[in-house]
């Protein structure tokens, strides 16, 4: 009975998920709203019910070792430890999905009991949309991708998961902080949706997805560069960042959803940019399901992706489900798409953030054809193409860097006209510094025409923040009276949400300057050493003192001991590792890293000879790689500052039969 269990709860959510897809959109026309909207959240909540119930009891045989169920036999294995046979719930694909269908019911659940003031009857033609939207990955997990398949005979023993996906702690954020970012889109597409049905397309739908929007921004943002990070600590190659179209598709719905976050507050203040908001909001999503195609489809080889099943197909009609439906929609409300409002002058704050918006639209559109390209290319002639990283970084890095550049110039102008010597001379002393940088780190040999630049731009925008707070100190000073550090401080508490928007450009800006520096002026040397021979580089010295075999129930390890030495300073013996796992013939390479402030020393091995006492040992010094997985950092506190709630005032009067479908139940 209890392996009828998963499928049930599958079976369930699928029916509870559909009927309230219904219900709500009944709801929102009917004149019996309090009983349809009561029925529908009892549906909402099933669902969620639902998806934790086989979530669970995944998580149960995993625990139990139950290699009767196909997911465990081919995921599971006794020598794993906890903590990796837990999280191996989302290390294959079928496993997947039952966390994002426990994040996407949960994130529905949660949107129907945190109803924005202004919601009105926008808000039940969410809920329908959502609710739609988890029947049909319910319906993917139950019949294209069932995880509670049985096996016979049954094995004893599993292979585990992935050798990479059991090797760092990481694997246990990354996923969960990625999906929650992935799925955290569907709310704002929801609402765009329910904005066109209703006709509703002025600032009232872009303030109730400001913070939903800007939370799974926040996953997003945090998600990715974990992932980085693990990617760094486990696979052995030294860097953090491949153009991987698995990777390309984690970032394109960052790109527009950060477009959307900045045009929001146009359109909040202006009638204006109607029709682009709600394209991003659409857009957003459909780049999060292509990302889950690319991932869940086979079609392309990647060490994120997930192999080729009968999920693919189904998520590329949904795709196109979804650009039909909403191409649909975008016709039929063409009427109220248009500006009541112009943007009023070439030099303003609005039209620094439209600037904004094209070029992260650019670099999404850039990352998108780089990344399709070659599949397009494979459909269409059967020749097998690759688009490596050159064409990104030739395209990618000057529109990048024009956004840090904006980023300077924005927080200076003010809303509507700007006069354009009061903006030059609050811009002129951070450009003038920014420039001194560029020409004094190429005086002194720095290469790298892209990383000063870099280099400049960052203290030019570190430089327009600072101005921008003494500008706003200095005025509340003027009115209120006290010391300029009171002020300032006064500055930051009431006007958070706009500085804590700067705090995230600062740690946009950092990241920048880690990636600009690791990349440029990193060094590496690989050689073979017997014992007691070192490798050098740029300051830092590893000497072999041992290889040694190391191995445990879960794998079968060579080790080579280095001892690092930086400046002649002795920083500790370092253990890089080449391993063999159970069902797997290949070595899997596992580097060991000293990181500091200004540098890490990353050191992996290449081949070993343990009988001869001989190891191939790569070291390579990455400055400010730290920097990189601080900067994560920054943007979270500065999205934590920027969303953190305002006391609300009093909501506008509303209908009875609109409170009805947007209160819970007493």
């Amino acid at each position: 009975m209890r392996y009828l269990l998963g499928p049930l709860a599958l079976a369930l959510g699928l029916a509870a998920s559909a009927v309230a897809a219904v219900l709500w959109a009944l709801a929102a026309r009917s004149p019996e709203r309090f009983r349809l909207a009561a029925r529908a959240r009892l549906g909402t909540q099933t669902a969620l019910l639902a998806a934790a119930v086989a979530a669970g009891v995944m998580v149960v045989f995993l625990v139990q070792h139950d290699f009767s169920v196909r997911y465990v036999a081919e995921n599971g294995g006794r020598a794993v430890p906890a903590y990796y046979t837990v999280i191996s719930l989302w290390a294959a694909l079928e496993g997947s999905l039952l966390l994002w269908l426990l994040v996407l019911t949960g994130l529905t659940a949660l949107a129907m009991v945190r109803v924005h003031p202004r919601a009105g009857d926008l808000h039940p033609w969410a809920m329908s949309v959502l609710s739609g939207l988890s029947a049909f990955f319910f319906g993917l997990a139950l019949f294209a991708g069932n995880a509670f398949d049985r096996v016979f005979p049954v094995p004893s023993d599993g292979p585990g998961p992935n050798p990479l996906l059991q090797d760092h702690p990481l694997m246990g954020v990354h996923p969960p902080l990625l999906y929650a970012g992935y799925v955290g889109m569907a709310v704002p597409f929801a609402y765009a949706v329910a904005a066109l049905v209703t006709g509703r397309t002025g600032p009232a739908w872009t303030a109730v997805v400001r913070a939903w929007t800007l939370t799974a921004w926040t996953c997003l943002t945090a998600g990715i560069v974990m992932g980085g990070w693990w990617a760094y600590e486990v696979l052995g190659w030294g860097g953090y960042w491949a153009w991987d179209p698995v990777e390309n598709a984690s970032v394109l719905p960052w790109f527009t959803a950060t477009a959307l976050l900045h045009s929001i507050m146009v359109q909040r203040r202006r009638a204006t940019l109607r029709l682009w908001n709600l394209t991003l909001a659409i857009a957003t999503f459909v780049l999060v399901v292509l990302g889950t195609f690319l991932t869940r489809s086979g079609v392309v080889e990647s060490v994120h992706a997930f192999t080729q099943s009968a999920i693919g197909p189904a998520l590329l009609a949904f795709l196109l489900v979804v650009l039909l439906g909403a191409g649909g929609l975008f016709l039929w409300r063409r009427d109220r798409l248009g500006d009541d409002e112009p943007l009023l002058a070439a030099v303003s704050r609005e039209t620094s953030f439209l600037a904004n918006n094209l070029l992260l639209a650019g670099l999404a559109v850039t990352i998108l054809v780089g990344t399709t390209f070659p599949l397009l290319a494979e459909a269409f002639t059967g020749d097998r193409l690759s688009v490596g990283p050159p064409y990104f970084d030739r395209l990618t890095v000057p529109l990048a860097l024009v956004v840090v550049l904006l980023m300077g110039i924005g927080p200076l102008l003010p809303w509507g006209r700007a006069e354009g010597r009061g903006v030059g001379r609050r811009l002129l002393p951070p450009a003038l510094a920014g420039l001194a940088t560029v020409g004094l780190l190429g005086v002194t040999g720095m290469r790298g025409v892209s990383a000063l630049l870099t280099f400049g731009l960052a203290l030019f925008v570190v430089g327009t923040t600072l101005t921008r707070l003494a500008i706003d100190a200095g005025r509340v000073r003027t009115v209120e009276g006290g010391g300029a550090v009171r002020a300032a401080a006064r500055t930051l508490v009431r006007q958070r949400r706009a500085y804590g928007g700067l705090l995230v450009h600062l740690g946009f800006v950092l990241a920048a300057v880690a990636v600009a520096a690791s990349s440029t002026y990193g060094a590496s040397a690989t050689r073979q050493l017997t014992i007691g021979d070192t490798v050098t580089v740029g300051g830092w010295t590893a000497t072999l003192q041992d290889v040694r075999t190391a191995d445990t129930a879960r794998r079968s390890s060579v080790v080579a001991d280095l001892r690092l030495r930086r400046d002649g300073d002795d920083e500790g013996v370092y253990r890089p590792a080449l391993s063999t796992y159970p069902g797997s013939s290949q070595a899997i390479g596992t580097p060991s890293v000293r990181t500091t402030p200004t540098a890490d020393a990353y050191l992996t091995l290449t081949e070993v000879d343990p009988t001869a006492g001989t190891a191939t040992v790569r070291l390579a010094v990455d400055p400010l790689v730290l920097e990189l997985w601080a900067s994560a950092g920054v943007m979270v506190a500065g999205a934590a500052v920027a969303g953190w709630p305002r006391r609300r005032r009093a909501p506008e009067p509303q209908p009875a039969e609109v409170r009805a479908v947007a209160e819970p139940v007493p």
